[in-house]
């Protein structure tokens, strides 16, 4: 008969070898990891984990999430179990430091790249002004409106708690930029509505030394000088003044930099005639629209058109610093 006591002796293990088989399968947990927790516990200013480590990790409260948090139970329940991100390595005490925020982090900026991509317009509410812009947050991170792109009458500080329409001009994570433009969003719900080789009536809001800038219904195009006349012109001032109002076609549309380039040069029925006899370009204008969409047309079918052909001038670009603000809001 086989000795009982023996046989326990032979088969049984100590504590002591419990808990050495306990290490050889515990999980090893790395700051960077995402990993399962149950809320087991929570307190005034954060909340006990259970991640399977054999210390409860930890959650701070300004860990909890992107936004502001003013107590645990806003974000957390007891016995609920939801994804962690490890932030910190064990402390003297064996605990780990998670993190949601980090993950909700991570996430936004994959959405806002994802945006940007698609070239989407977004709304935000401004929360904050400053000398050089406006302050709003997209997916919970914080964007920057500069000032050259807020395209409304108001002074900066009424714009608090008010939504704007954005377009993307800046996502970079690694410097933690997130650039907006509330320009380019007017700008484009305004192109949309606007066709090349359209005639269009315009004022005379600005002039430089390259061009006009023309007001056509809260979109600013520029009429650069080479697209006044076939003759040659000096300056635009010997030719427009502040506050005229113009006929104008477009001749192209920029969406991605929100330019508006104009021609009256393709109105004339003869060269010279903005100079020579404005009203007449102004009586022909639709009709000499028609030819330059026809010509347009005829050039993209291949079909050759050397006697009415326009000759396409290169046109330099102004600087972003010489350009004002596209649009007024309505």
């Amino acid at each position: 008969m086989v000795n009982q006591k023996q046989t326990v002796a032979e088969i049984g293990f100590t504590h002591e070898d419990f808990a050495a088989l306990l290490d050889k399968y515990d999980y090893h947990f790395s700051p960077g990891d995402t990993v399962a927790g149950t809320v087991f516990s929570i307190e005034p200013r954060g909340a006990l984990i259970d991640i399977g480590a054999k210390t409860a990790a930890y959650i701070p409260i300004q860990e909890m999430s992107i936004n502001r948090v003013d107590s645990p139970e806003e974000v957390l329940q007891s016995n609920e179990t939801r994804e962690f991100f490890i932030l910190t390595d064990e402390n003297e005490d064996g605990q780990l430091t998670l993190s949601i925020r980090r993950i909700e982090y991570m996430r936004a900026w994959e959405r806002v790249r994802q945006l940007q991509t698609e070239d989407a317009t977004v709304r935000s509410n401004v929360f904050a002004t400053n000398r050089g812009g406006a302050l709003v947050r997209i997916e919970g991170l914080r964007g920057f409106i500069p000032g050259s792109h807020i395209s409304t009458r108001k002074p900066k500080e009424d714009l608090v708690g008010e939504e704007l329409p954005l377009k993307f001009l800046e996502v970079d994570e690694d410097r933690n930029r997130l650039v907006l433009s509330h320009r380019r969003a007017l700008v484009e719900r305004k192109m949309n509505r606007l066709e090349v080789g359209e005639v269009v009536i315009g004022t005379v809001r600005g002039i430089k030394p390259y061009g006009a800038f023309i007001d056509i219904g809260g979109v600013s195009g520029l009429l650069h000088i080479s697209e006044i006349s076939h003759d040659h012109i000096d300056t635009p001032h010997s030719v427009f003044n502040v506050n005229d109002e113009v006929k104008v076609m477009i001749i192209d549309l920029d969406a991605e930099r929100g330019r508006i380039s104009l021609s009256t040069k393709q109105l004339e029925p003869e060269p010279g005639d903005m100079i020579k006899n404005r009203d007449l370009v102004y009586d022909k204008a639709e009709e000499m629209a028609a030819k330059y969409r026809e010509q347009m047309l005829a050039k993209q079918q291949g079909i050759p058109l050397e006697e009415t052909e326009a000759v396409e001038e290169e046109i330099p670009a102004a600087t972003e610093e010489e350009i004002p603000a596209a649009i007024d809001e309505e």
